[in-house]
């Protein structure tokens, strides 16, 4: 039987969009599937075979419907897994990261939880990438994208992902739970949820403003602020909340 461990890191990647496509079914669901359907090692090859049907009478058969017509997934969606198994999903259009050939003074590093272009909209636990920014109180560089989808093999997907951006200072995401939030602290992260979500340069733009200011302790001795700094920031009368 295969194993996440087994598989090449493509047919990996399909199968883990494949099962984000699918609402209520799981990457560890659908891998049983594949591998009770699909004779042989899963290959991206032998993913190209999987039908429209064998979807759906696969999970149908799983939630005791035989006839396959009450699943609750719906047809558009196990469509899309489909044509993402076979590797014929349009690939959207991603940022492209530059590289710095020095870090901006009194910059840090935020990473921002997203599934779709330069957007802010995913949640901790299951967005597809960190899109990973330099910021200065001046400047905006986009330095990395980073994808999470390896987090849906691992033993502590949690770990997995606090590990991928444990080089930042400040997260956003739409939402992050209790026991992974103290995790990302933990790691010297500082978490900020934004629940409507938002352009990620727009998000930014709103610490840059806060860092420009009278930023709280915390981010001004990640700035790099002395300890005197520090103390004027924290008793100034108008000092700036995050955003």
């Amino acid at each position: 039987m295969d194993t996440p461990e087994t598989l090449s890191r493509e047919t990996a990647l399909r199968i883990a969009l494949a099962a984000r496509a699918l609402p209520g079914i799981s990457l560890a669901q659908l891998l049983d599937m594949l591998q009770q359907r699909i004779v042989g090692p899963l290959t991206e090859e032998s993913l190209q075979t999987v039908t429209v049907t064998d979807l759906k009478t696969g999970f149908a058969s799983a939630d005791g419907e035989e006839d396959g017509e009450d699943i609750g997934i719906g047809l558009p969606a196990i469509k899309e897994a489909v044509r993402i198994l076979w590797g014929e999903s349009k690939g959207e259009d991603l940022p492209q990261p530059v590289e710095l050939a020095e870090l901006p003074p009194r910059s840090i590093r935020v990473a921002v939880a997203s599934n779709s272009g330069e957007s802010l909209d995913g949640h901790f636990g299951s967005c597809l990438r960190f899109l990973v920014y330099q910021v200065s109180a001046e400047e905006i560089h986009l330095v990395d994208v980073r994808s999470a989808f390896e987090a849906d093999f691992s033993e502590d997907r949690n770990a997995f992902r606090v590990d991928l951006i444990k080089d930042c200072q400040v997260l956003y995401v739409v939402s992050v739970g209790g026991p992974a939030a103290a995790k990302v602290v933990r790691a010297g992260i500082y978490p900020m949820k934004k629940i409507q979500g938002g352009t990620a340069r727009g998000v930014i733009g709103e610490l840059q403003q806060v860092m420009a200011g009278s930023p709280p302790p915390w981010l001004a001795k990640a700035l790099g602020a002395s300890a005197e700094e520090r103390v004027r920031f924290a008793l100034s009368g108008d000092e700036a909340a995050l955003p």
